[in-house]
């Protein structure tokens, strides 16, 4: 081990079935562990698992300089309704805004869909009789006596959290800042969350259900944080613990602790980033992410080098396909996220024959456990993976480097009697015609990230990861006419590696109403100067001192009497006249490439809310130049398989190729096989491995 340079990097991305560890030094010397999570207790397996890393490959605590983790505590709290018992005071009238809602259903004509329970019951709200206007100007006075009985009425009744969300705090906080340094003072054991400083915006709806979530993860994000830093530190590491954010950027533990809000969708977004890091090597503006597991699909795209962020977002509401009208199942939440869509379409998607006898893959999947047939451990529903155990594509013998032995027997008999017989079709016939339902399901998610908006995806490339997703590529990028497909090293354990990539990262906004023809420069520039000097001590209390921290500014804009805004790049300095009416048209062109039409040049245009992002500049590349990492197992092409690759092209002798020895570009169709997941190269299309260790496949 004397090569090994010290200091390493470990990215840790907990799953529904597997908790993967990568453990990186600036050399490039990468070491990986995949365990399975521990659901009762998520650090027990970070923890185990990094003591069995260390101890295997002989790695000591102390040469750990930065634990970053990707986490789904917070989502799967709001799922299974597991949070704090939250106490709401708000505004007097205003008692039922979470309840009201947008007055949206997700099925327009399902008269039997049900609202999500509330998180915070009716009887643990309490409202003041205090108003502040849309100005910020004081109309009722806040009584402090009557603060104090509000609380002293939820503390009887047992809150372990507060959350305060008054009308029109945005414009004026002063109430809600008296209300906190009253808790402060009667209770100073309860934590208390302020919406002025959750989310300082417009829309009441919005800024309490943000507040009211943050307020209901708190104590279990504080306690889940501090159990896996008293883990870290039993195993001697020391190094600091770094969040993922639904942001794509990082933030310390600490912060998480106080505004867990940023870290409920902690772990899809990791591999958009790796991904977003991947491209800007290679030199690909614009890229589509496809990322799929064993239960869903993602997409993402990015475009000029930027990820696609959502201004809101909706947490446990089921599956989202990315479109913007079908709101409502779910709580919102008012913070930036990496946009994703989302189906349910991965391995262990379970295939069916409907009602009216069509196909029918997922959303319900077998899951780890029983699993898919072929795993045979107990699963009886035909999935996706069967029909791939099927079709020829997966090595029965070899799955997670051969640990994971596959009964093909039984997956093609249990896919024959439930299936084929009832469509009268083989069993390969049956299996591909599956396939293909999955491919269609999962080019909805790429459309509803890219044609939806106005973006062609025949004009970008696709990088596909996940354990599934190098095995779907080439049919869904040929299905959409994609012409080039980029699968990188251990793609299976990708969104651990993204978690390496991703840099230190606040997000800041505020509501700043205004018309821009009639905006005071002095006001704009003021506002903007306050909340980059806030993101300036934010980053350096995190050691980025001023030239280490890097300011971008953004503005939501719409046209006067628009209920939805587009955000738009703000530039930097202090803005001018004319920056007024460079805003205007890169609003303009947004609108137009995102709806297909644009106003007239005398349509009034607002700006609703102001945005910073504060980010971190390391003072060395976040990731190393080249990755070593062992050698994968697999084939050189000396070795074939039978794989069926539809009526067209029927059953083929296809060769088995190992990474490593993808050194010259090899035409298709051929299968590369590795450690943790498998890459079809279809007929018609062939494949060479990059310089940095990336298939590259490109299609006609």
């Amino acid at each position: 081990m004397s090569h090994r340079s010290h200091g390493f990097r470990i990215g840790v991305d907990i799953g529904g079935t597997f908790t993967d560890i990568v453990c990186l030094d600036h050399g490039g010397e990468v070491y990986v562990k995949k365990v399975e999570s521990t659901a009762d207790n998520y650090a027990r397996a970070i923890i185990d698992g990094l003591r069995d890393l260390f101890r295997a490959d002989g790695l000591r605590g102390e040469e750990i300089n930065e634990v970053i983790h990707g986490t789904t505590v917070a989502s799967n709290t709001i799922i299974e309704l597991k949070g704090a018992k939250t106490g709401l005071i708000t505004t007097k009238g205003f008692r039922d805004t979470l309840e009201i809602r947008r007055l949206r259903m997700p099925r327009l004509y399902d008269i039997t869909w049900q609202k999500p329970p509330m998180l915070v019951e009716r009887y643990l709200r309490t409202e003041l009789d205090e108003r502040i206007n849309a100005k910020g100007q004081i109309l009722e006075p806040l009584k402090e006596d009557e603060v104090g009985h509000a609380l002293d009425r939820l503390r009887r009744e047992g809150i372990e959290v507060l959350a305060v969300c008054l009308i029109n705090s945005y414009a004026n906080p002063t109430h809600e800042q008296r209300v906190k340094a009253i808790v402060r003072d009667r209770a100073p054991e309860l934590p208390v969350c302020i919406s002025s400083e959750i989310l300082p915006e417009v829309k009441e709806y919005e800024r309490t259900s943000t507040t009211v979530v943050n307020s209901y993860v708190l104590p279990v994000i504080r306690r889940y944080l501090s159990t896996l830093r008293a883990g870290l530190d039993g195993i001697g590491v020391a190094a600091p613990l770094l969040i993922m954010q639904s942001n794509g950027g990082i933030m310390n533990a600490e912060s998480a602790g106080k505004m867990p809000v940023y870290i409920i969708e902690s772990g899809p977004g990791a591999g958009v980033v790796g991904a977003q890091a991947l491209a800007h090597r290679m030199g690909l503006p614009n890229v589509i992410t496809f990322d799929m597991g064993g239960t869903t699909a993602k997409a993402s795209i990015i475009e000029n080098g930027e990820l696609s962020r959502a201004s809101e977002y909706e947490v446990a509401g089921g599956l989202s396909v990315g479109s913007r009208l079908l709101r409502g199942s779910g709580y919102l939440l008012r913070v930036p996220a990496i946009d994703l869509a989302e189906v349910g379409a991965g391995g262990g998607s379970i295939v069916r024959i409907d009602p009216g006898g069509a196909l029918q893959v997922g959303p319900h999947s077998a899951g780890a456990s029983p699993g898919p047939v072929c795993y045979d451990l107990g699963g009886t529903e035909p999935t996706i993976t069967d029909a791939n155990v099927i079709l020829g594509y997966l090595n029965p013998d070899y799955l997670i480097g051969g640990a994971l032995r596959l009964n093909a027997a039984k997956a093609r008999d249990v896919f024959g009697r439930r299936i084929a017989t009832r469509l009268g079709l083989g069993p390969a016939e049956a299996a591909y015609g599956a396939h293909l339902v999955a491919v269609s399901s999962m080019m909805r998610a790429i459309k509803a990230v890219s044609s939806e908006r106005g973006r062609d995806p025949r004009r970008y490339v696709l990088a596909a990861f996940g354990g599934n997703g190098p095995l779907f590529a080439g049919a869904l990028a040929e299905a959409l006419q994609m012409k080039k497909i980029v699968v990188p090293p251990s793609p299976g354990l990708f969104s651990s590696f993204g978690l390496l990539y991703s840099e230190v990262e606040h997000h800041h906004s505020r509501t700043f109403l205004r018309d821009t023809r009639r905006l005071d420069l002095d006001d704009i520039n003021r506002v903007l100067r306050e909340m980059e000097d806030e993101g300036r001590r934010q980053l350096a209390a995190e050691g980025f001192a001023d030239g280490a921290a890097r300011i971008r500014r953004w503005a939501d804009l719409r046209y006067h009497g628009q209920s939805f805004e587009l955000t738009v790049p703000v530039a930097a300095g202090s803005l001018d006249a004319g920056s007024f009416a460079d805003l205007e048209e890169a609003f303009g062109r947004e609108h137009e490439r995102t709806y297909g039409h644009r106003a007239g040049r005398d349509e009034l245009v607002e700006i609703v809310n102001l945005r910073i992002v504060a980010q971190g500049v390391p003072d060395r590349p976040r990731f190393p130049e080249r990755i070593r990492m062992d050698p994968d197992g697999g084939g050189d092409g000396s070795t074939r398989r039978r794989a069926y690759f539809g009526r067209g092209h029927g059953w083929l002798d296809v060769p088995i190729v190992a990474r490593r020895h993808l050194t010259a570009h090899r035409p298709g169709p051929f299968i590369v096989e590795e450690y943790d997941a498998t890459c079809i190269i279809p007929p018609g299309a062939g494949a060479a491995r990059d310089e940095y260790g990336n298939i590259v496949i490109d299609l006609p």
